[in-house]
């Protein structure tokens, strides 16, 4: 029988935030596949963890990915660990799921620490709906190409940025949207130097123009709907009106939801409107 690939998320600062089920898989796998070894053997070394370590890594995936479908098909469970939280999620991994998944490999997933869920959760940002883009671009053009694309996004903004750019970036995200956008700033989660900074945007451009270090979860507030002008929703009554021949309640209740105005107000400009033919 072949083996199972085990898709392990491992602690994003803190050694406790790791769950029994993964610390169980990992010492009883044949082989672990991580991002970078070296790292790795810090986590595994602090729970006497002996199993093999092999690199799994961005520049050599592709290979690596053959040879562990390889041993998975003779028989041996393998896991994916990254460097830290969960491995495919901005960090290598894809590839290996996507081989084992045609060769019809088992691959389950052992679930645990993500930044991007820890920041969403503590940053008091509106989390129900999210737009996880990953890492912004490195250049300047591209970033704030991105970051204008994305401007009327109606859901919160999630993104990883390289400390160094941080600066640059909060400079941009000001510019493009507003000093008074909330956002929320998340560094070295559940680390010795955690901080989550909320507040407007030129607030963290203020607070974070030093010096930054350690790893940074940015998270921007959604755009809020502008508020319909009363003549937009006259027009959008008559427009309506004109194409469908519809009951009252349902016009109104298409308007209000197209023009995000109350349905009453909405309800007494139709009123008026009707009144005006009479």
């Amino acid at each position: 029988m072949p083996g199972t690939l085990y898709i392990v998320a491992t602690p994003i600062g803190n050694l406790e935030d790791i769950s029994l089920r993964a610390l169980r898989v990992l010492k009883e796998v044949a082989l672990i596949a991580a991002e970078d070894t070296r790292h790795s053997r810090k986590l595994l070394n602090h729970y006497a963890i002996a199993t093999p370590l092999v690199a799994c890594h961005e520049h050599n995936e592709e290979a690596r990915a053959a040879q562990l479908l390889v041993r998975l098909q003779d028989g041996a469970d393998v896991a994916l660990i990254s460097d830290a939280g969960t491995p495919a999620i901005s960090d290598p991994g894809y590839v290996l799921v996507r081989r084992c998944r045609a060769a019809g490999i088992r691959v389950e997933a052992i679930p645990g620490p993500s930044a991007v869920t820890a920041a969403l959760s503590a940053a008091g940002l509106p989390c129900a709906r999210f737009a996880f883009e990953g890492f912004l671009p490195a250049k300047k053009k591209a970033r704030e190409d991105l970051l204008s694309a994305l401007r009327d996004e109606p859901r919160t903004l999630v993104f990883y940025e390289a400390p160094h750019r941080l600066a640059q970036t909060l400079e941009a995200v000001a510019r493009i949207y507003g000093n008074e956008r909330p956002v929320a700033v998340a560094r070295e989660l559940t680390k010795k130097h955690e901080e989550l900074f909320s507040g407007s945007a030129g607030d963290a451009r203020r607070h974070f123009s030093g010096e930054v270090r350690g790893e940074i979860v940015l998270l921007i507030a959604p755009a809020e709907k502008a508020a319909a002008e009363p003549a937009d929703v006259t027009a959008a009554l008559r427009r309506l009106a004109a194409q469908e021949d519809l009951p009252p309640a349902e016009l109104v209740r298409r308007v209000a939801k197209t023009t995000g105005v109350a349905r009453n107000a909405v309800y007494q400009e139709y009123l008026r409107l009707k009144g005006e033919k009479a």
